[in-house]
């Protein structure tokens, strides 16, 4: 019984990996990170949890398809050449910790006293779109905000208690910037970049559904099987009947 589990369970997953790959097609990368976040994550809202919480689920789900190593192309800042590396997903999930506990930071600054909600991802669009993305940013997140007893608005913080703020966050929620720093092999100069996951992820599970969808149709075409009774099939046993197909 326990084999009849594992094969639906195997068959259910890829199917919806598919359904995943196939709402994303159409859909802007925004889009397509939502959906991925649904698929590490069924039960929270994509929109509503805090954005370095967010890459941390995607690094989680980008290990359980994919595995540990993960190939990585830059261009030199500097020369311009082509750089090729490895990163390993656990190292990166550990450098960026898991999720936290608190979602509202506290800033003590020059007599100011400010509670402030670690931004969403349903921040940053919003933030995007505005003609002054960081005051909009301020505004949507900020909690409480007063000096010497008086409540004050988002508009009337000081730029020092700003950087303030922006490190706080920083801090809290370190995975909402994932940089690199890359020697160039070739001039020696360091190139900064930002690692985006869902952008990385979905490069892979583009390439991982088209190749799933062409072993369907093979194994489809010589013997008349279904999508759900090949995707049911265990990777061992799927490669050697594509095997066999190539025989004939």
């Amino acid at each position: 019984m326990s084999g009849e589990r594992a094969t639906r369970e195997r068959a259910t997953r890829e199917a919806s990996l598919l359904a995943t790959w196939e709402a994303g097609l159409g859909a802007p990368p925004a889009g397509r990170a939502l959906l991925l976040h649904r698929a590490a994550r069924p039960d929270a809202d994509p929109t509503a949890v805090p954005v370095g919480e967010r890459e941390t689920d995607l690094i989680a789900l980008r290990r359980a398809l994919f595995g540990e190593r993960m190939e990585v192309r830059l261009d030199c800042a500097a020369c311009g050449a082509d750089m090729e590396f490895e990163l390993d997903a656990a190292a990166l999930a550990g450098s960026i910790g898991g999720r936290g506990s608190e979602s509202v930071v506290r800033v003590q600054e020059g007599g100011w006293d400010v509670e402030f909600r670690l931004p969403s991802v349903a921040d940053l669009h919003a933030a995007a779109r505005a003609a002054q993305p960081r005051a909009e940013l301020l505004a949507r997140c900020l909690v409480s905000a007063e000096r010497g007893g008086v409540a004050a608005a988002a508009g009337e913080l000081p730029l020092p208690v700003q950087r303030r703020i922006a490190e706080a966050v920083e801090a809290a929620d370190p995975g909402a910037d994932l940089t690199l720093n890359v020697a160039c092999p070739e001039c020696d100069a360091a190139t900064r970049a930002e690692l985006d996951i869902a952008s990385y992820l979905w490069t892979e599970l583009d390439s991982w559904a088209r190749d799933v969808l062409l072993d369907v149709h093979l194994l489809a075409t010589a013997y008349g099987w279904s999508e759900p009774e090949i995707l049911a099939l265990s990777p061992l046993r799927r490669r050697y009947y594509l095997e066999l197909c190539a025989d004939v």
